[in-house]
């Protein structure tokens, strides 16, 4: 499925804002500072709220290329240090806030949603900005605020009382690879074992595509044994709502098949003190949808047979930034003639620089006109591929080759 109602920006290709090399230990404790925020508004007018900071232990992201970012997304966070305003840490991100901005509601209503993200912990002081971009790549919203890492009021999580987890898949570097948690909802204690089941169902699909397949030794999986008290997935429409570990549900900003949760601050409670970056969340129900947000989480649903391409495909845009190379409807586009969109498998033509033009070259790839829920202003690379249909078994070269890219930005040699 994968409705990614997510703004189009610029891809930004492998460039930092310095050029001064780095060291993790120079800036940066292994720790992990939680940044929750609140971001509120209509279609007229956004404003970013801090709500808290938390410091965890360990931190489960990159610790190389700290300045640079491998895609814009739709916003991004840059760390710079108080003192000399050196960058020293970026990071992009997409949020539902952002895709709810593109709906009708937003223009009749104001509404606040949760968002957390997590940066390294810093060993002095740093000033922390978080920008949202519009679908021309402009700067929409700002908040930009200073953190004191001995501030007695950042809170500590994942010390004590942390979810019970197990280890699907262990990296051949812990300390240089990407850590991928499993996330149950909608299953009750009794359920675990179902849980874990499609858990290892839908390792082995992803581990099944290019480039993850020949990557797979540069994984960390876990699995968190956390359960819910009702057994399913709220349903509004039909009347359904139940008591789960997220609150998840469908017809998220009223389309059927788009199943999200609104509480992150929830989610990110029960992974604290876990080995975690990448979230995948399974939703115990046979109802058919799922939902993948850049840099956010990537949420499915298993009871059906279309369990394992959906969570595949939802993975593409959570881990992979990939946008949706279907039509779904030319009302409300995202995508414009003069803003080359920062996914890297669709292109407006307006920047076409850095993307597939080697697999042109090499006859492996073309421009088809149709992608981004349009059927004309944005092409793709190929007929076909896992991020047009669930039919298609593989990844088409261009998505694979932009995979294979984020996976060597994240696992860089030190």
């Amino acid at each position: 499925m994968g409705i990614q109602r997510l703004a189009a920006g610029l891809l930004l290709l492998w460039c930092g804002l310095t050029a001064k090399a780095q060291t993790f230990g120079e800036w940066f404790e292994d720790r992990t500072l939680r940044l929750d925020y609140v971001f509120a508004g209509d279609a007229l007018k956004q404003e970013l709220y801090l709500d808290q900071l938390s410091a965890m232990p360990r931190w489960y992201g990159r610790r190389t290329r700290l300045a640079e970012l491998p895609l814009a997304g739709n916003g991004q966070i840059t760390v710079r240090a108080h003192r000399s305003q050196q960058v020293i840490y970026r990071h992009a991100f997409s949020t539902l806030f952002q895709e709810w901005l593109a709906t009708n509601e937003a223009k009749h209503v104001r509404r606040s949603f949760e968002n957390v993200f997590l940066v390294p912990f810093p060993r002095d002081m740093v000033d922390v900005t978080v920008e949202l971009l519009d679908f021309h790549n402009h700067v929409q919203a700002s908040l930009t605020h200073t953190v004191v890492p001995t501030d007695i009021l950042i809170s500590r999580k994942g010390e004590r009382s942390v979810s019970p987890y197990v280890t699907l898949q262990q990296a051949i570097d812990t300390t240089r690879c990407i850590h991928i948690a499993y996330v149950p909802e909608g299953y009750t204690t009794g359920e675990m074992t179902s849980f874990l089941d499609h858990c290892r169902t839908a390792m082995e699909a992803l581990f099944r595509h290019e480039p993850f397949k020949s990557q797979r030794h540069r994984f960390n999986i876990v699995a968190l044994l956390t359960p819910s008290a009702d057994s399913g997935v709220s349903d509004p429409g039909k009347g359904l709502w139940l008591d789960t570990a997220l609150g998840s549900h469908f017809d998220t900003f009223y389309s059927q098949r788009y199943l999200t949760t609104l509480h992150l601050k929830r989610l990110h409670d029960l992974l604290a003190g876990t080995p975690y970056e990448h979230i995948i969340i399974l939703a115990n129900t046979s109802h058919y949808g799922g939902g993948g947000i850049y840099n956010s989480y990537n949420l499915s649903y298993t009871g059906g047979k279309q369990f394992e391409p959906v969570v595949v495909h939802e993975f593409g845009h959570s881990f992979g930034g990939l946008g949706d190379e279907y039509p779904y409807g030319n009302d409300d586009p995202m995508y414009f003639s003069d803003t080359e969109p920062w996914e890297p498998n669709l292109t407006t033509k307006h920047d076409f620089s850095g993307k597939w033009q080697n697999l042109i070259d090499e006859g492996r790839a073309g421009l088809i006109e149709g992608g981004g829920y349009l059927s004309k202003g944005v092409w793709r690379g190929q007929e076909n591929c896992r991020m047009r249909t669930n039919e298609e078994p593989d990844f088409c070269p261009v998505c694979q080759q932009a995979l294979r890219r984020l996976i060597n930005f994240y696992t860089a040699e030190k």
